[in-house]
């Protein structure tokens, strides 16, 4: 009678654990000070600069362990075993952790980055992709049935680590699934398509991983990725390669209007290679006008308040998940990037929509078509080994702080405003 008795309460137990377990965190996103982040490659300094929000890039295709090694993580989806990258898993947790355990709110880039190793990129990357590796992102593969059995996986598992259940691996919050989807031929290629069938394989994935984080966590937001096309496509560009952002924002809503998501928008100035956010030339205020910058960045929040794109009553919410502001080398150079990096963060001040304002890069990136959008040069001859810092790196420092008025006043000239309360915000 007793075994019976301490047999039931044991399964009732076990019940119970089991059933808590499966149940997502329930804690509410956070709400930092500031908008304030980084994506970034240097921890300490990235916390010296106090920043709230911080960026990190995952590989999806390094991810993948195709020899399914004893010692690493295993998971079965639709009846099919996936084995995960413990030691590049191990290497984010030593990423994120640092910063999460700080406050800082950790927002994950999910990229395949073609490997080219055909039978690694044929799980993870899309299959209409280009064979020749002349893009820079490949699209997830949501068309073969092992294909989404992985995205599954993979996002389940990194969820599971990351939601906050296991602490010693750090916190992701947010989710930016995929890079610059609307750009389908270079930085999001699953081959060239009419926008309805890109927007198509884009939200099956999307529903993949907003199923897999859910799971795992119930306030976590998941974000859709943009350049700054906006009711025009890139010029020289076919409609097959790359779609205005705002056709496929609303084609994407249409499917998805069950889902809780949110948008990641990319704001750099018209010309890369031009800092003067102030100055763009082509774009305009209007519903319209080609490219969403900086500078008009309220035709972004204006549009996400329209009825048929609320969820639940209320507007998506925004973050500018990668945008910088390239240094000129002349003698104005370094007094221009600061002044527009000001510029943009007066900018979002008058923005509520925007929660983060995550500046790319860190460091000046050797091999980024000739920009130099870092808070740091790079080291003479290297990728991106940090040498020096520039002008930037202290105004950014004092962003958000009672510092700000005073660093940001001098740079006020540089943009031809008299004052910051000229910049447009929501009507």
């Amino acid at each position: 009678m007793i075994s019976a008795i301490v047999r039931t309460l044991f399964l009732s137990l076990t019940t119970s654990l089991c059933a808590q377990m499966a149940q997502p965190n329930g804690e509410p996103f956070p709400k930092p000070a500031s908008i304030k982040g980084l994506q970034v490659q240097m921890i300490d300094d990235a916390l010296a600069l106090g920043i709230h929000h911080a960026g990190i890039n995952i590989n999806l295709t390094a991810l993948l362990d195709l020899e399914k090694k004893p010692a690493n993580p295993k998971r079965v989806v639709d009846g099919q075993e996936f084995s995960f990258n413990e030691s590049y898993l191990k290497s984010l947790d030593g990423q994120i952790k640092p910063l999460s355990d700080r406050g800082v709110v950790v927002y994950v880039i999910l990229i395949a980055y073609p490997s080219k190793q055909e039978s690694r990129d044929a799980v993870v990357i899309h299959p209409d992709a280009r064979k020749d590796y002349k893009y820079s992102v490949g699209g997830f593969n949501s068309k073969t049935p092992e294909g989404r059995a992985w995205l599954k996986a993979v996002s389940e598992e990194m969820a599971a680590r990351w939601s906050g259940a296991r602490p010693e691996h750090g916190r992701v919050w947010g989710w930016i699934v995929g890079n610059e989807v609307n750009s389908h031929w270079l930085w999001y290629n699953i081959g060239r398509k009419p926008m309805p069938d890109a927007v198509g394989e884009y939200a099956q994935a999307f529903r993949l991983v907003h199923g897999a984080v859910r799971k795992a966590s119930a306030n976590a937001r998941l974000y859709i990725p943009f350049d700054h096309h906006w009711a025009v496509g890139m010029h020289g560009i076919s409609a097959e390669e790359a779609t205005p952002g705002r056709d496929f924002l609303d084609a994407f809503a249409k499917q998805t209007s069950d889902l809780d998501w949110h948008v990641a928008w990319h704001p750099y100035p018209e010309d890369l290679g031009n800092p003067r956010a102030w100055a763009d030339k082509t774009v305009t205020s209007a519903e319209s006008t080609n490219k969403v910058t900086f500078k008009n960045l309220e035709v972004l929040c204006r549009h996400l308040r329209k009825p048929e794109l609320l969820f639940k009553g209320e507007p998506r919410r925004v973050i500018l998940s990668e945008q910088g502001f390239h240094l000129l080398l002349t003698p104005e150079g370094e007094s221009l990037q600061a002044a527009a990096f000001a510029y943009a963060w007066e900018k979002c001040r008058r923005l509520p929509l925007v929660d983060a304002f995550i500046y790319h890069r860190h460091v000046d990136h050797a091999q980024e078509g000739g920009l130099r959008l870092g808070l740091w040069r790079n080291a003479p001859h290297s990728v991106v080994t940090p040498h020096s810092k520039k002008k930037i790196w202290e105004l950014f420092r004092v962003a958000g702080t009672p510092e700000w008025e005073t660093a940001a006043a001098p740079l006020l000239p540089v943009t031809g405003l008299k004052s910051w309360a000229e910049i447009k915000g929501e009507p």
